[in-house]
């Protein structure tokens, strides 16, 4: 197994997550928030794709899935196209609402598949490439891969949190005095 393979599993495993934290749902659990500070599973899987696709995209010279394939206007959210989620404040996050797992899905998958046909052809030393030269030490292609995997597996396992937790409270039966 290389790099290139390594990557391609840890992605794979994001998607394995993702779908189980998302398919089935209702707009209402999609969009539920545990509290008025918390985020929904809409925003979390929306969050994390947005960030997949803007850092990928960056790093393999493409343009954005959102953009590309037009997903920005799918959405429909009131936010810059380029807008990603990253400091999001409460209401914003109140924002990202959608209708059926199936565009939260449809959008991850695209990404997924952008960011696995970049990955699986990665040869060589493509992973010392720097990719953003901004910090101290400069980001390297591989570090930049291996923060998105890092970021989406928190996010997604955010979402199976919530998920988790709505299913518990539909379940939750009075306790027997």
């Amino acid at each position: 197994m290389n790099a290139a393979d390594v990557l391609a599993d840890a992605f794979g495993r994001v998607q394995e997550v993702v779908h189980e934290a998302v398919e089935g749902l209702t707009a209402e659990d999609l969009n539920a928030r545990l509290d008025l500070g918390a985020n929904s599973i809409a925003w979390l899987v929306w969050h994390l794709t947005r960030i997949q696709d803007d850092h990928v995209a960056d790093a393999s010279n493409q343009e954005q899935v959102w953009l590309s394939q037009d997903w920005v206007a799918r959405f429909d959210l009131p936010f810059a196209s380029e807008a990603t989620g990253y400091g999001h404040s409460s209401k914003q996050v109140a924002q990202v609402r959608v209708d059926a797992p199936e565009l939260l899905l449809g959008y991850f998958d695209a990404v997924h598949e952008q960011t696995m046909d970049f990955v699986r052809g990665l040869k060589g030393t493509a992973l010392n490439r720097v990719v953003d030269d901004s910090w101290s030490p400069p980001v390297t292609l591989g570090v930049r891969l291996v923060s998105v995997i890092a970021d989406d597996l928190q996010h997604a396992g955010q979402a199976a949190f919530v998920r988790g937790s709505l299913e518990r409270r539909r379940t939750k039966r009075p306790h027997a005095t």
